[in-house]
């Protein structure tokens, strides 16, 4: 069974930074399309940023030039890298597993527990 494992949330001032990371289990990592989700109270979840297995990256409108997706398929591990943090970034942050590039969380099969993100004014 595949399991994603996810760390790296927490409070930060805005204008900071975090590092997200997720572990996956099983042996087909490095064939999985990874994406990141998040989800704010009261709204629905909206894709963040997601990477192919060639290194292909994509990134939703208001992240872009302050986050970056990353991977290490020797480490089982993929990574967001969130700098220039706004408040309007707060929300619960899933990691996704065995997706196809598309941007909507439908398209994942395996889902992390999710890590609270919150960014202070």
């Amino acid at each position: 069974q595949v399991q994603l494992v996810e760390s790296g949330g927490g409070l930060v001032q805005a204008g900071g930074s975090l590092r997200l990371s997720c572990a996956v289990s099983g042996r087909s990592f490095s064939n999985y399309v990874m994406g990141w989700f998040r989800q704010a109270p009261g709204k629905e979840r909206e894709f963040v940023a997601c990477i192919g297995w060639t290194g292909v990256t994509y990134y939703a409108d208001f992240v872009k030039g302050r986050f970056t997706i990353s991977r290490d398929n020797a480490k089982n591990t993929v990574y967001l890298q969130m700098n220039s943090l706004k408040h309007e970034d707060t929300a619960v942050y899933y990691c996704a597993a065995d997706g196809t590039l598309r941007m909507t969380p439908s398209d994942y099969r395996y889902w992390g527990q999710g890590t609270q993100v919150t960014v202070s004014p």
